[in-house]
C-alpha cells in the first residue's frame, strides 16, 4: 500500500468518525449514519490494501 493512499484511507475513516459523533451529538441520524458509512468504506478499503500487500509479500 502507499503511503498516499494509506493516508487517504485513514483521512476517510477519521472524517466519517467525525461525522458519526458530530450526528449522534446534534440528533442528525442522516449524518450519523454517512459518518458510519466512510468510516466503514475506509476501514474496508485498508484491509483490501493490505491484503494486496500480503499477496504481493508471498510472491
Amino acid at each position: 500500500m502507499s503511503a498516499m493512499d494509506k493516508a487517504r484511507h485513514k483521512v476517510e475513516e477519521a472524517v466519517g468518525k467525525a461525522k458519526d459523533k458530530l450526528g449522534g451529538a446534534t440528533g442528525d441520524r442522516r449524518t450519523q449514519a454517512e459518518g458510519k458509512t466512510e468510516q466503514t468504506k475506509g476501514n474496508l478499503k485498508q484491509a483490501g490494501e493490505n491484503a494486496k500487500d500480503a499477496v504481493r509479500k508471498d510472491e
